[in-house]
């Protein structure tokens, strides 16, 4: 069976104080829907990696996250020569400005990486001639980590499914209550 090629999520933007616990959030959002990456531009925020880590640590799981200085840079190489397997990969920007998702998703190829790009603050124009597509989940205001959990949820209808992190602590599902199984460990 041949893997899908990776999913990079990269949040532009980010400042420290403002947007900890939605950049967190993003990236939380972006493993548990089955993102491979997280790529952090804007202001360096060691807490917001530490937590992806960390998460990723207990849960289980191969996601991976860094800070990237020059996130336009990264952005540019990504698209125009080197997606992590030395040819370009497509760029889709989440913008309430964009084409409605439903109709551009399937035109999207799914024979090369991908980078969803979330913006922050001030998105600089040139984002929106860079990535490929430019897509909205709503042409309305609202969360970054709605539009995110959308387009992954319709682009991999199968990446929220728990049983893709091994490795790490189990949430066992329940009707009322908690159960967390330990690495080895099974239901009774």
């Amino acid at each position: 069976m041949v893997s899908a090629p990776p999913v990079h999520v990269l949040r532009l933007g980010h400042r420290r104080e403002r947007d900890k616990r939605i950049t967190s959030h993003l990236g939380l959002t972006a493993r548990a829907f089955g993102a491979d990456k997280f790529v952090l531009g804007g202001e360096e925020d060691p807490n917001v990696i530490e937590t992806l880590e960390s998460v990723s640590g207990r849960f289980g799981g191969d996601f991976q996250s860094h800070y990237e200085k020059k996130p336009m840079g990264w952005l540019r190489n990504f698209v125009q020569k080197d997606a992590g397997d030395g040819s370009p990969g497509v760029a889709i920007h989440l913008t309430m400005y964009g084409l409605p998702w439903k109709e551009t998703i399937p035109e999207i190829p799914r024979d090369r990486p991908i980078a969803i790009v979330v913006g922050g603050a001030k998105v600089p124009g040139e984002v929106f001639g860079l990535c490929q597509y430019n897509i909205s989940i709503g042409n309305q205001p609202h969360s970054e980590v709605a539009a995110l959990a959308v387009f992954l949820q319709s682009w991999n209808p199968g990446g929220a499914d728990a049983s893709n992190f091994t490795g790490g602590l189990t949430v066992v599902p329940m009707e009322s209550g908690k159960q967390i199984l330990s690495p080895g460990e099974s239901l009774d």
